[in-house]
Formats: C-alpha cells, sequence, structure tokens
C-alpha cells in the first residue's frame, strides 16, 4: 500500500500520556530508492541543529542501512512521570520488557520539580510490577534529562537508587559535562550520557573528562545510522540507543543501529510506539518477549488516514523540510 502514497507525509498524533512536557508528537515522512525515512526534529531545534535530522532520515530513505550482526534488540519501556498506578500498568502491558526507563525530574505546572516523595512512588511501583510479572531481577534506570544541580543529583540518586532496588544507571542527572563528571564521582549508581552526546559540539568531551560510563545515542539527532556507528567507536564505551519519540518509520533506524553494532550490553529505549495514541503503520514496532524485531517499516495509508495534521501544521513541517533541504544542499555545495 505504501507505494501508493506520495513521496513525503506529514503525520501528528497526540501522545498516551504527557512527555517531556509533549502531548503531540509530529514530523514528516521521506520515501526514496531504499525505503522510508523519517524528519521529526523537536520544535526547539533551530534549522542547523536540525540538519542532521535530515541526514538522517535521507540516509534511511535513499541509502539503506548497514549490515546487521543480531535480529532481535531487547528494549525497555518507558515510563513518563505519571503516578504509581499508572506506572504499574505500563509495565504489565509492556509486552514482556525486563528493563524499565523511568522519567524522574518532571516540571511542574509551576515550574518546579516533581517532589522527591513522588519519584520515589513511581519506582517502588515499577519495582512491584517486575515482581508481579515474575522478573524480580529486571533492571531498572532513570532519566532526568539533565534537570538536577550535581547536590540534587546525588541525593535524589541514593533515596531513588534504594526504591527502584538498585539502578541499572541514572541518565543525564545534570545538564553540562562537567555536571556529569561530578555526579558520576560522587554516586555508586553509573552515568550515562545523553543530551551531552547528542546536542554536543564536542562529544567527546564526555569520554576525556571520564563523566559518563554508557552513552546513549539517538539515530536523528546524530545524523544517521553510519554517523551513530563512527560516533560508537570513537567514544568506546557501551552504547543504548533511544528513540527520539518517532513513528515506528523512525524507530526502526534506532533498531537498525541497535542490530548493527558490535557489542550490545543493555536494553534499548525504542519502545517508544506505545507512547503514540496513533502510529503510522499497521504493523508498528511493538516489543515481544522484551524485544524489537529488525525489519523493515514502511507507512499504510488506513494508518495515516489516523494521523492526518491540522492544515497549519503540515504547512509548518512541509515549509521546514523545504528550508533543511535548502540548507542540506547549500552545505553541500560548501563542502
Amino acid at each position: 500500500m505504501a507505494a501508493t502514497l506520495q513521496r513525503r507525509f506529514v503525520w501528528s498524533t497526540p501522545l498516551r500520556t504527557r512527555f517531556r512536557a509533549l502531548d503531540v508528537r509530529d514530523g514528516v515522512l521521506l520515501r526514496g530508492d531504499a525505503g522510508w525515512g523519517e524528519l521529526s526534529p523537536f520544535w526547539d531545534y533551530d534549522d542547523a541543529e536540525s540538519l542532521a535530522w535530515l541526514r538522517a532520515a535521507r540516509e534511511a530513505a535513499d541509502v539503506g542501512f548497514p549490515p546487521a550482526v543480531r535480529d532481535r534488540v531487547p528494549v525497555n519501556v518507558t515510563v513518563p512521570a505519571v503516578g504509581p498506578e499508572r506506572a504499574r500498568e505500563i509495565v504489565l502491558a509492556s509486552g514482556g520488557c525486563r528493563t524499565a526507563k523511568v522519567k524522574v525530574a518532571q516540571l511542574l505546572a509551576d515550574g518546579t520539580l516533581e517532589p522527591l516523595h513522588a519519584e520515589v512512588e513511581r519506582l517502588e511501583a515499577v519495582r512491584a510490577a517486575f515482581v508481579e510479572a515474575g522478573v524480580p531481577d529486571a533492571a531498572v534506570r532513570i532519566d532526568a534529562n539533565g534537570a538536577w544541580d550535581v547536590d540534587d543529583a546525588v541525593r535524589r540518586i541514593a533515596r531513588l537508587d534504594a526504591a527502584s532496588g538498585g539502578l541499572e544507571y541514572v541518565e543525564q542527572p545534570c545538564a553540562d559535562v562537567a555536571g556529569l563528571a561530578a555526579v558520576r564521582r560522587r554516586v555508586d549508581v553509573p552515568v550515562a550520557a545523553d543530551e551531552s552526546i547528542r546536542r554536543a559540539a564536542d562529544p567527546l568531551r564526555v569520554v576525556r573528562e571520564e563523566a559518563a560510563d554508557v552513552v546513549v545515542l539517538k539515530v536523528q539527532p546524530l545524523g544517521g545510522v553510519r554517523a551513530c556507528l563512527d560516533l560508537a567507536e570513537q567514544v568506546g564505551l557501551p552504547v543504548v540507543v533511544s528513540s527520539a519519540l518517532e513513528s515506528s518509520v523512525g524507530l526502526a533506524a534506532g533498531v537498525a543501529l541497535a542490530a548493527a553494532l558490535p557489542a550490545l550490553p543493555y536494553a534499548c529505549g525504542l519502545a517508544t510506539s506505545q507512547l503514540l495514541v496513533h502510529d503510522v503503520t499497521a504493523e508498528p514496532l511493538l516489543p515481544v518477549d522484551g524485544a524489537l524485531p529488525l525489519r523493515p517499516v514502511a507507512p499504510d495509508a488506513a494508518a495515516l488516514a489516523a494521523a492526518v495534521p491540522p492544515p497549519d501544521v503540515e504547512a509548518r513541517w512541509l515549509a521546514r523540510h523545504d528550508r533543511l533541504e535548502a540548507l542540506l544542499a547549500e552545505t553541500g555545495r560548501a563542502a
């Protein structure tokens, strides 16, 4: 059915749960000779920073992905900043995931961080849900998206480590590399770097300053699967592949990266189609026995009909894509 679709298509869907201050996710799907790619930089990315996202989309659509060394990728269930009962429901409906990534350090409506007790209750509920599901040894990790200062991070990590029954790692506890390094020296929980890699002019600074034990790589913000493989080789630390809250077309690129990495010691954060009310395909990438399969994903007309954006959103995305294509062409001429 995908062959009958136009070469680009704007999609939009509500989220099942508010996630990182977002209630809606949208983007552009691009069709090329190799298949489909996704362009969906968040709206706080300017055109210069969004150019990497277009490179990733063009790689998927026009070139395809490098050879894989595995055909299934273990994934974590993502638990947004929700109450304990909703956290339990998400874990129990996760498709057999044996790892949970739990969002913490969420901003409240008044601009303050959620209280520590709310995070503790969420972590306790996640651990209890895994016990209920018969997976008492499941891994639990947290993601603060850089919201804490060093002292607050150290204080909260100790309490959340206890509440979770032992954290696998804490992702981006502080906004900058110096903060990550300081936290890493003061806690026993491993530290993972996300924003300090994907939004950094110098991602290798994390390595030089010994600021992380793990790096999180996201295909779109880093310019494609091959660019991520090159960066992973340079960094030399264990890699977790994570999504940028994409549709299953975008998630397929993340699975392709995880499938091509020489080693994959951690479950990946790619089971995020579950957060979308509508995906762009009738066969979304959903975990089975805690893993996603390596396979091509194409949108279909019926699914897209449920993900039609408002006219102003569609116009905004098409204009953004046109600007980025022009910028990419100009960058290529300059090179």
